[in-house]
């Protein structure tokens, strides 16, 4: 399925609120008076389907307060990932904390697949691969079904150090995506408008429990098509799993934690694992391939032997010559899944320009790394058994430097995929190491970046104040919850202050409140204190949007207010 065939509606929202963002300003009409609300024009908005949805006057504009991420994890589980699924488990609180602040209140959504995509020398009779597809049952009734056990060593206590609860203990509650207003349990964690849809545990204990994904997966891991399945599937009707996962206007965050380089290989030529033996460490000698295969399939390195100055992914063909084309390489080309994320990006960026798809490891490199205080060191073993296992030394060490198979191995094609999407190389790096012996760091930098990038409600439109006199505007607006499929439209109302805090008022679960103040200095309240980001985009207004219950399923907030007559006046920014 290719990446360009995905095709989304646009503005058909779910628990958040979505549209326009500040760089998709509606001019007011030239000479339209301070009082007027409006003229008969209209505004084509595009969606995704090839249609247009007509909106209201100039004035009327969709109000984007973009609180939701959807964030997809991808587990190695594979058998040396003991120490580092418990790692993770015990540090997952950090991530919840963040998006769970008082002054981020995402509306998240996490999703858990596995590397395993299947592979010619892993039989699915011995364990069925994930193959992308969403998991969420606790890991303590997975031990029971020896996932957690590894060439005869059980890793169980990766689970049981911060699980105890059995599948029984939780209940997924049944909720709606903006694809399926069928209310039904979902095979993901997601808190929205407040509302966990997990009982019997909070966030982070749910994912303590879900997140350990075992040791019993696939040992050729497809980090890249694993993800590429999960997200394909997670727009795919025919699939139980994972339709809906992914929202049109949320953030979208991947996250791979593995201790080996990625696998994903073409199905044309998989081959390389059986009968073709030009990648294995002794094509005379040896009976099966080891890990090594997939670097020495996917990775080329300049300098050596020994030391190298650098490593890159690199397409071969089957018969182990550099250069090939995408269509001929063994491995699929990393440009595959950079064209399929930078597709969904930009289905994103049609609703609000600022969106950029994020791509975190959890991997070989060395601690310090994200922080440049360390580089990346792509050597060659000095231990034989592990140069034959995986094809170069390790990135960095999870545990004791003497026992072997306890290093994590350098990423060469997912750290090229992360790459792609940062803006500013050199100023960000999303690595983080494997090795560490606690992530609760790294997990709060993946959070605290995702919690910056939410866009807050400003109105994009210079609004007239109808009382001069004050220390702030005075805004005169209607905002409204519309429903696209049913083409209803109902009036919110607004806010009340309760304990210091914006509240819906007796009955309601929706409402709004102005944000007047750019300084945070003009009121004694700072309840109606701007947040930078609207203010340093030139705007006059910024709504907030509180609900106490999920937003119905196809539905967004717009807003009519009274328009300045002078923009250059009062909005010289914009």
């Amino acid at each position: 399925m290719a990446a360009q065939s995905f095709s989304w509606r646009l503005w058909a929202c779910l628990g958040l609120v979505c549209g326009c963002g500040p760089g998709a300003k509606v001019d007011p009409t030239e000479g339209t008076t301070g009082t007027e609300t409006g003229t008969p024009d209209t505004e084509d908005l595009p969606t995704g389907d090839g249609t247009t949805l007509m909106m209201e006057g100039p004035n009327s504009v969709v109000i984007a307060e973009n609180r939701a991420v959807d964030l997809l994890f991808v587990i190695d589980n594979s058998g040396s990932m003991g120490v580092a699924q418990a790692r993770l488990s015990q540090a997952i609180g950090a991530l919840v904390g963040v998006l769970e602040a008082p002054d981020t209140r995402a509306d998240y959504r996490i999703g858990v697949t596995t590397t395993d995509s299947g592979n010619p020398r892993c039989p699915a009779a011995t364990y069925k691969p994930e193959a992308g597809n969403l998991v969420l049952s606790s890991c303590v009734d997975r031990i029971d079904q020896a996932e957690f056990t590894f060439n005869s060593e059980d890793f169980s206590a990766a689970c049981t150090d911060q699980c105890s609860k059995r599948d029984s203990d939780l209940s997924v509650l049944a909720t709606a995506t903006e694809v399926d207003q069928k209310q039904q349990p979902r095979k993901w964690v997601e808190r929205i408008a407040g509302q966990l849809n997990v009982s019997g545990a909070d966030a982070v204990e749910a994912l303590q429990c879900y997140l350990p994904q075992g040791v019993a997966g696939c040992g050729f891991e497809s980090h890249l098509e694993s993800m590429y399945l999960a997200l394909a599937a997670a727009m795919a009707k025919d699939s139980k799993n994972n339709y809906g996962f992914v929202r049109q206007a949320a953030q979208l965050a991947v996250v791979f934690v593995s201790d080996e380089t990625d696998c994903s290989y073409n199905q044309g030529t998989k081959e390389i694992f059986t009968t073709n033996k030009v990648f294995w460490d002794d094509p005379v000698n040896d009976t099966a391939p080891t890990s090594g295969l997939c670097w020495r399939a996917g990775v080329a390195c300049s300098g050596g032997p020994g030391v190298y100055s650098e490593c890159h992914a690199e397409n071969y063909d089957a018969a182990g010559s550099p250069g090939a084309s995408d269509a001929d390489a063994v491995l699929q080309p990393v440009s595959k899944y950079i064209d399929f994320l930078k597709a969904i990006e930009q289905q994103k960026q049609a609703i609000d320009e600022g969106q950029r798809v994020k791509v975190s490891l959890l991997t070989g490199v060395p601690p310090g790394y994200d922080m440049f205080a360390a580089e990346i060191g792509y050597e060659d073993s000095l231990d034989p058994e592990y140069q034959r296992n995986f094809g170069i030394g390790p990135g960095c060490l999870l545990g004791d430097p003497n026992l072997p198979g306890w290093g994590a191995v350098p990423p060469v094609r997912e750290r090229e995929l992360a790459e792609a999407f940062v803006d500013q190389p050199g100023e960000q790096r999303r690595l983080y190491s494997l090795c560490d012996a606690d992530y609760s760091a790294a997990l709060t930098e993946i959070g605290t970046e995702i919690a910056e990038a939410m866009a807050p409600a400003c109105m994009p439109n210079c609004v007239r104040d109808t009382d001069p006199e004050t220390a702030v505007l005075d805004p005169s607006c209607t905002l409204y919850e519309e429903h696209l499929l049913e083409n209803t439209k109902v009036e919110i109302v607004p806010c009340v202050e309760m304990n210091g805090a914006w509240v819906p008022p007796n009955g309601a679960t929706l409402c709004f409140a102005y944000l007047v103040d750019p300084n945070g200095a003009s009121t004694p309240s700072g309840l109606d204190d701007m947040s930078p980001h609207c203010v340093l985009e030139g705007f006059n207004l910024e709504f907030s949007i509180v609900r106490t219950a999920a937003a119905p399923a196809n539905t967004l907030i717009s807003a009519s207010c009274e328009l300045s007559a002078n923009k250059k006046l009062d909005c010289p920014k914009l």
